[in-house]
């Protein structure tokens, strides 16, 4: 009987590097999980080490989602995120040291790869994502290909949503990455009085109960998102759009504060579904198809 082909997906998050063994039809039949080293040359090794564990018959590819900007189509790690890879030829050193084809790209775009192969945007051919966490990350597929431009084109956390605010770590001012990740969530609740730690969840809770403290922050955060949204929208004219990472369905929820002001930017709204998963399935998918996913 023919086997279906497998790959090694991985993803670099800022906590935990997650690895796995997938198919064709995106099931994952091994992982494993490791703590995120801050060092590239230290992670480079560490990536290695669990490509080599999970390595079985059949496997001749290894997809990789990064933080940061990525040249996909030169496998080059442009620049940084929570740990910045860009000054490591990291394909080489996969490929040299594990005699694997190695696919190199932002991991947002692997999330969206992961979402339309096994997850919420299945059988969809135009769909924009932005996963909320530490951060923003974001990811366009058209017409059923990831849209890269001249080199790493999906930069969509660095949507401008408020030219009056703060400076975001790319060096503009007022991105939505300011104003509606999970640090920006964080200085919210911090700012309204909440008790230190109260999560996104709880927040949102205490607004459906009419708490004006927490609906300040809700709307604090989701209406900036929204603007960032309805944009993008506007721009990609997508099918569908989603919001992924550890904040994804609460900030899905959160938009309940914070309706589209335009029926002309309007499309449907969605959690991912896949979670933690997206990322390293859509890495393994990329790793092995050139068609549909590819640079």
């Amino acid at each position: 009987m023919h086997k279906p082909p497998l790959a090694i997906g991985i993803d670099i998050g800022g906590t935990n590097v997650r690895a796995a063994c997938i198919d064709a039809s995106g099931q994952i039949l091994e992982r494993l999980v490791e703590r995120t080293l801050r060092d590239p040359t230290a992670l480079t090794s560490r990536l290695i080490a669990l490509i080599r564990a999970l390595d079985r018959p059949g496997i001749t590819a290894v997809g990789i989602g990064v933080p940061g900007r990525v040249d996909a189509r030169r496998n080059q790690v442009l620049s940084g995120g929570y740990v910045d890879l860009s000054t490591i030829p990291l394909a080489e050193a996969i490929e040299r040291e594990t005699g694997k084809s190695a696919f190199i790209d932002n991991d947002c775009n692997m999330a969206l790869v992961g979402e339309i192969a096994a997850g919420a945007a299945r059988d969809c051919r135009h769909v924009a994502m932005l996963t909320i966490g530490t951060g923003i990350g974001g990811a366009v597929v058209l017409d059923g290909t990831v849209m890269r431009g001249q080199r790493s084109a999906g930069q969509l956390g660095h949507v401008t949503v408020d030219l009056g605010g703060t400076v975001c770590n790319c060096g503009r001012i007022g991105c939505v990455e300011t104003t509606s990740s999970g640090t920006a969530l964080g200085r919210h609740i911090a700012a309204a009085g909440l008790a230190v730690g109260t999560s996104a969840d709880e927040v949102l809770a205490l607004a459906r109960s009419g708490d004006a403290r927490a609906t300040g922050v809700i709307e604090a955060w989701a209406v900036p998102l929204r603007a960032a949204i309805d944009s993008i929208v506007a721009s990609v004219d997508p099918e569908l759009f989603l919001l992924g990472g550890g904040l994804g369905a609460t900030a899905c929820a959160a938009l309940e504060w914070a309706p589209a002001l335009s029926p002309w930017y309007q499309c449907p709204v969605r959690p991912a579904v896949l979670g933690d998963d997206a990322g390293v399935i859509g890495a393994a998918l990329a790793g092995m198809k050139d068609d549909l996913f590819s640079p």
